[in-house]
């Protein structure tokens, strides 16, 4: 069994990447199971072409530890789909729906329902709470993904994520995999992210284009893989799903000092606005 987690700042695009890989892969003959640690609960629309009740939901409906069929869902290509969900605005820690999921995994047995090889843990990962830590501490998955553009915020989060993988990596924890370029940005500095996937020891494992069949599909509430199959940026999936499922182990990231982030940004600001000082 292959465990993965995708993580990145809010907006940066985890939801898309997560979906289509879990695609690629049930397309490939993998059983995939995806499980959303998003307080929006995003992550399974465009597989189940609806939004589902999350367990967080479903345990304050149910008063309890709701049945795993009210939570556990089969989406497009026989993906199996569930949310951990959040607690409105203000009102609570979002890390609890992520530890929620993790008991009723365990205690309904949803491993055993869904047989997985592959699972897939969509979490956001620009919150400074230690729910969102959970899968690294919790050791549920090998291998982690962050996922960025080339905005300096974008790079500024994942390397705060970076130095929360080398921490329970230290610890024989979860690894990181490399970085996921989206090129969504309207800042396209390819070099950029290479050199900060280099200086915290790590590489750029696939680039998903700009390409308006993502945003034409997820109208339809469908993943490009499906809906658009011909699009580049479906061919940029199975490629990148393809290097995760065969990549080696992962590694230990040194995250970057304040300076040498900043000097990222300052290189950033040259390439977008040469005609600007910095």
């Amino acid at each position: 069994m292959i465990r993965i987690c995708i993580y990145g700042k809010g907006g940066i695009g985890k939801s898309t990447v997560v979906a289509n890989i879990a695609a690629a892969a049930a397309q490939a003959g993998r059983r995939v199971l995806v499980i959303g640690c998003d307080p929006k609960a995003d992550t399974t629309r465009t597989l189940l072409h609806r939004s589902v009740e999350t367990i967080l939901e479903a345990h304050a409906r149910t008063g309890g530890a709701p049945a795993i069929g009210e939570i556990l869902h089969e989406g497009a290509f026989g993906v199996s789909c569930l949310e951990s969900g959040g607690p409105r605005a203000g009102e609570g820690c979002a890390g609890k729906g992520i530890a929620l999921a993790l008991e009723d995994i365990r205690t309904l047995g949803v491993f055993e329902r869904a047989k997985p090889d592959l699972i897939l843990y969509d979490v956001l990962g620009d919150v400074v709470c230690g729910g969102f830590s959970t899968p690294l501490r919790a050791n549920v998955a090998e291998t982690a993904y962050v996922v960025t553009t080339a905005d300096y915020m974008s790079l500024y989060a994942a390397n705060n994520i970076a130095g929360c993988i080398r921490k329970y990596a230290l610890r024989g924890g979860c690894r990181l995999g490399g970085l996921i370029y989206n090129e969504r940005s309207a800042v396209g500095e390819a070099d950029v992210v290479e050199q900060f996937a280099a200086g915290i020891g790590t590489r750029v494992v696939g680039r998903i284009p700009m390409d308006p069949a993502i945003s034409r599909a997820e109208l339809h509430r469908m993943t490009v893989l499906e809906h658009r199959p011909e699009a580049p940026s479906a061919a940029a999936f199975r490629a990148l799903c393809d290097r995760m499922l065969s990549a080696e182990e992962g590694c230990v990231p040194q995250p970057l000092e304040r300076e040498a982030l900043e000097a990222l940004g300052d290189c950033i600001a040259r390439a977008a606005f040469p005609e600007e000082e910095t």
